[in-house]
């Protein structure tokens, strides 16, 4: 089976879903589409008892493609740079240093919370696992995702000081966590001998600081380049090529590529600088066609993690450890916002209820099941998929259906 055929086989399939979605479910088209897909995949399970044809061709293009890499190195930056492009800059501005704690030490002291938390609740179940993995664990399920949070939160009703600061976070803390999840990957790799202070900060400076520059760099030479022509069609492809070279230097420099991608897109997508450097007709081409790329890669996604049910070695133990970890999770977050939402809160007139808001609103994703998928044996992959699984299954459908109730009973 050929790759075309394969992303065929999954355009095909999430179109079909799509369609039962808006015609019979009417929910959020990326919780309507996992869903979906779990059901069809569970279906596709029982008849497999009579024909396995179906499973086993599930199974091949399931096991053929290499969702950590697809998602991490390829679509991830297409899908931050779309949301940077249409989220508000200047409430982006004014809410900067709430975003940058949240997205920062909000990070830190939840993946070192849900790590801590983690490690014991799995004594609990007899189960030895090294602290270490477990703090692999908090910094896999730790950032909100990007992709899940501005879908499902456009049609919450969420204010928009508070939108922002969710999103904000949600766009830069997925960088922050994977660089804190190589970090962590390393000295367990390496069995904690040869990673240093020095090490940890070099590794988090040049991926974190670098990719940020050099997504600013980026975006003001996109920016100069549609400044100087009035082509809407070549502009949409300059914003294409800033995305597609972008994603490449910043994976040869050693870069976060989605950091570079997210700075890239606010400078584009940056209100006063898009009067003066698109065309009306221009403007309208490029948020479609972004529009366009956003919609198609999530509706993807969601298809491909709703599949993802099949690596997954569902044992007793495993699956009521994840039902367990889904408070805990949201216990640990709860408390890593709690002090800067105090801090900052009296100062840029935090909306009743942020803490609670942002506590529910923080919905785990694709991101997660990546970086678990890139665990090895020994860090107990198996394990730790299946709870990451449960916890983003619970966080698309259960959390991402209710946060607009929660808004509407703060508010």
């Amino acid at each position: 089976m050929s790759y075309f055929l394969i992303a065929t086989i999954l355009v095909f399939l999430s179109a079909v879903f799509g369609y039962i979605n808006v015609r019979l479910l009417k929910l959020p088209n990326t919780i309507g589409l996992m869903v979906i897909t779990i059901v069809f995949t569970i279906g596709v399970f029982i008849l497999s008892y009579f024909d396995d044809t179906l499973l086993n061709a599930e199974k091949y293009i399931i096991t053929h493609i290499d969702f950590k890499t697809l998602l991490l190195d390829i679509m991830l930056s297409f899908l931050l740079f779309a949301g940077a492009l249409h989220t508000n800059f200047q409430q982006l501005h004014v809410q900067r240093w709430p975003i940058l704690v949240f997205s920062t030490l909000g990070v830190l002291v939840s993946t070192f919370l849900v790590g801590t938390s983690i490690y014991y609740l799995l004594m609990v179940f007899g189960m030895d696992v090294a602290y270490v993995n477990c703090l692999l664990f908090g910094a896999l399920i730790s950032p909100t995702d990007p992709i899940a949070v501005l879908g499902i939160l456009k049609k919450a009703g969420v204010p928009k000081k508070l939108e922002t600061k969710i999103v904000g976070e949600s766009l830069f803390n997925d960088g922050v966590g994977v660089v804190v999840f190589l970090t962590i990957f390393q000295f367990a790799s390496s069995g904690g001998e040869k990673i240093t202070a020095i090490d940890v900060l070099e590794l988090f400076g040049i991926e974190v600081i670098g990719g940020i520059v050099l997504g600013l760099f980026l975006g003001w030479i996109t920016y100069r380049l549609m400044r100087s022509i009035d082509d809407y069609d070549i502009e949409v492809i300059i914003t294409l090529a800033t995305v597609m070279v972008g994603t490449v230097l910043a994976q040869k420099l050693h870069l976060s590529a989605p950091l570079a991608m997210v700075a890239a897109g606010l400078v584009v997508g940056n209100d006063t600088l898009r009067e003066s450097a698109m065309s009306e007709i221009t403007e309208n081409y490029v948020d479609k066609f972004w529009e366009l790329i956003d919609i198609l890669l999530n509706t993807l996604l969601f298809v491909l993690i709703g599949m993802e049910i099949l690596v997954l070695a569902f044992e007793f133990n495993y699956v009521i450890a994840g039902l367990l970890a889904i408070p805990v999770i949201l216990i640990c977050r709860y408390f890593s916002l709690l002090l800067p939402i105090k801090f900052f809160k009296e100062k840029l007139d935090f909306v009743p209820g942020t803490d609670l808001i942002m506590t529910w609103g923080g919905l785990r994703g694709g991101i997660s099941i990546a970086l678990a998928l890139g665990l090895t044996n020994e860090m107990h992959r198996d394990l730790f998929l299946v709870i990451t699984y449960i916890v983003v299954v619970f966080s698309i459908i259960v959390q991402g259906l209710t946060v607009s109730k929660l808004v509407k009973k703060l508010s």
